[in-house]
């Protein structure tokens, strides 16, 4: 395992992006690149992919993006600094940096497919062989219909509870955290208890929740971030190379934000896994990594 930083110039200022590669870059095998979710959590909760990555010999590269975990954190940036094309400069100079830009493969989850979807579909990197984005979404207008119908599974006194804390301002009351967790434990991980790196991650995004904020906003409902806007369902059809996609029954991201990225990308394969919800490489990390190394060898 190789660990290390990458300085990331970006205007005026030199950032540094923390990185971990599990596996030989020129082993002549093509190197997996992660991008985790968030926007803002930091990237160890994908850990298992790294087991992964030892047991099947992929080499497995991933990163923590600025703003969180080990990278450069980004407090007292104004609001206009943090742009999806500042994560696509970033992605490219890791790729860059490791020399593995003319070839690799791809996987996004949850944000992370948001950042990898319109990345390809804007700057049509030549190195991509294969793109696997995992609990993702088309849109920011089709998640919010996808989390707000998941909502409406709970009694009416807990919406109206979790609507009147978010309206006041009020989201960091035990009440309210105590009730996302509830729709959390349903809907982002239904391992219980959730293992210790994911709870790392989310306290890691307690600490410092600047990207999250400044870009989704204030929770998984009430989007009033940069991001409020975001979709990249009209550029779909320009991702050329095999996508697989993935999310789970009862995942955050339901069909309504995961059906476009199969009907509108022409080399799409959409798996749902059946006993999953936002983190599968968690709740059937059997049954994902046996699709992610079937179809990395196609």
């Amino acid at each position: 395992m190789q660990s290390g930083y990458i300085d990331f110039k970006t205007g005026d200022d030199i950032l540094q992006t923390w990185f971990t590669v599990v596996g030989n870059l020129h082993s002549g095998r093509r190197p997996l690149v992660l991008l985790h979710g968030g926007p803002g959590i930091p990237s160890a909760y994908m850990r298992p992919h790294l087991d992964w990555a030892q047991s099947s010999g992929v080499p497995v590269v991933l990163y923590d993006q600025v703003g969180c975990g080990k990278s450069t954190h980004l407090q007292g940036k104004e609001a206009a600094f943090f742009t999806v094309e500042l994560y696509m400069d970033e992605l490219e100079n890791v790729l860059a940096h490791l020399g593995i830009t003319d070839a690799f493969d791809l996987l996004g989850h949850s944000w992370g497919g948001m950042l990898a979807s319109d990345w390809v579909t804007t700057r049509h990197p030549a190195g991509l062989h294969h793109l696997i984005l995992a609990d993702s979404l088309a849109s920011i207008e089709l998640w919010k219909a996808s989390v707000n119908k998941l909502l409406e599974r709970f009694p009416k006194e807990f919406q109206e509870m979790l609507r009147r804390h978010e309206e006041n301002g009020t989201t960091d009351d035990e009440e309210y955290q105590e009730g996302m967790m509830k729709f959390y434990r349903k809907h982002m991980c239904t391992v219980d208890p959730w293992p210790q790196e994911l709870n790392d991650a989310f306290a890691a995004l307690g600490e410092d929740p600047t990207v999250y904020f400044t870009m989704f906003g204030v929770s998984e409902f009430m989007i009033n971030g940069t991001l409020k806007d975001w979709s990249v369902v009209d550029r779909l059809h320009t991702i050329t190379c095999p996508t697989l996609i993935l999310n789970g029954v009862d995942d955050e991201a339901q069909e309504e934000c995961v059906g476009p990225l199969f009907l509108k990308i022409p080399r799409a394969r959409w798996i749902q896994l059946a006993k999953s919800s936002h983190m599968p490489f968690f709740e059937e990390p059997e049954r994902y990594f046996e699709l992610i190394s079937e179809f990395l060898s196609l």
